[in-house]
């Protein structure tokens, strides 16, 4: 825990796109998703959906950096939903944040709450009235602790 202390959390820079797009990457690996599996050009594919959800979606990323070097990362953004969006923003205006990743040796330290609380106050600030994101295992314990819910998703394996 002490490490912690040390830390430097603030917004990403875009020049760190590609250390957000990497940690990306290795969210799925954690979740069991073989290397096969991801396309070969994973990298550009993350680095230009960032580029444009910072421009349509409002897209913000934050790092935790321990002796200048990030170590965490999570990001939000406007959620452009679904369906059609015919809601006004004051009935439904949400957020979604994705790609929160803690490099392992760093996990257990509090550093995903505390990135995940700077994007939901970031969605707050955007005038976001839901935030919404999709836990994997290893972060359904932070995300209950800060104080999200299970919703009603249903989901059915078409293989």
């Amino acid at each position: 825990m002490a490490a912690s202390k040390n830390i430097n959390y603030r917004q990403a820079r875009v020049d760190e796109d590609i250390i957000i797009a990497e940690h990306s990457y290795h969210i799925w690996r954690d979740n069991e998703i073989p290397a096969e599996g991801i396309i070969a050009d994973w990298l550009d594919v993350t680095v230009q959906f960032i580029s444009r959800v910072r421009q349509e979606l409002s897209y913000q990323a934050f790092v935790a950096e321990l002796s200048g070097k990030v170590i965490a990362s999570s990001g939000c953004q406007l959620f452009a939903g679904l369906y059609p969006h015919i809601l006004t923003d004051n009935c439904r205006r949400y957020g979604y944040i994705w790609g929160v990743y803690v490099e392992p040796t760093h996990r257990n330290q509090g550093i995903a709450k505390q990135l995940v609380g700077m994007s939901m106050n970031y969605l707050k600030a955007i005038g976001c009235t839901r935030a919404i994101l999709h836990a994997s295992p290893l972060g359904k314990s932070v995300y209950s602790a800060l104080g999200f819910s299970s919703s009603n998703e249903m989901q059915l394996d078409l293989q």
